[in-house]
């Protein structure tokens, strides 16, 4: 019954079935299956997904319903190990957000999707992000890396804002920051000093593995 549930639940991920994934990570629970062995199941199946879309196998929308799927099936899973007080080992922490003026949130919550899948703590800080707010989340959280998306042009250069401020409070040597989004390439992250800049979101978690040296 074990082996069944995890195979129609990867089958459900495969058919980015995000309704149908919560019911079976439900189900997975409720038959006192352990959580742990459930989200790897899912990490497996999601990174499997990410390579087939580096290769240009899958597109942009496979990726998103898969992340979807994901992240339903994970919200249920990570709220039943906190209630059984079991600890997830975790790689390191990450912060991650849209930066301000931008409300764009599809790709942030991909690649916090699937940082979370591949063993990160993520303090999700959401969309339209001040600079402020970035910069008291690494004061306050000590996150290995921080993670900066920008989808527009005009707000690319907060990104350099949020770097700038990290300098000036002296946290900046305390962090690692890449950088992504549709206006960000790698020149761009280089210019503004971030450490690493990754195009897509599986492309991402290899990113933030390197930059933590795992």
């Amino acid at each position: 019954m074990t082996e069944e549930i995890l195979n129609i639940l990867k089958k459900s991920l495969r058919d980015y079935d995000r309704d149908r994934c919560i019911v079976l990570a439900k189900e997975a629970i409720e038959k006192g299956m352990d959580p742990l062995k459930v989200i790897g199941t899912l990490t497996q199946e999601i990174q499997e997904i990410g390579d087939s879309f580096n290769k240009g196998d899958l597109f942009l929308p496979d990726l998103i319903g898969a992340g979807s799927a994901m992240e339903g099936a994970m919200k249920i899973l990570t709220s039943e190990l906190k209630k059984r007080g079991i600890t997830r080992e975790s790689l390191g922490g990450v912060v991650i957000g849209t930066v301000f003026g931008d409300i764009h949130t599809i790709g942030k919550d991909m690649v916090a999707t699937l940082l979370t899948a591949g063993g990160f703590s993520v303090h999700d800080l959401g969309i339209n992000v001040k600079a402020d707010q970035f910069i008291d989340a690494i004061a306050e959280l000590h996150p290995d890396i921080l993670a900066m998306s920008a989808l527009l042009t005009t707000t690319a250069k907060e990104q350099r804002v949020v770097i700038d401020g990290l300098k000036k409070e002296g946290l900046r040597g305390k962090v690692k920051v890449m950088v992504g989004g549709g206006a960000i390439d790698q020149a761009f992250a280089a210019h503004i000093g971030a450490d690493g800049y990754a195009p897509t979101a599986p492309e991402a978690v290899a990113l933030a593995k390197s930059l933590i040296g795992k």
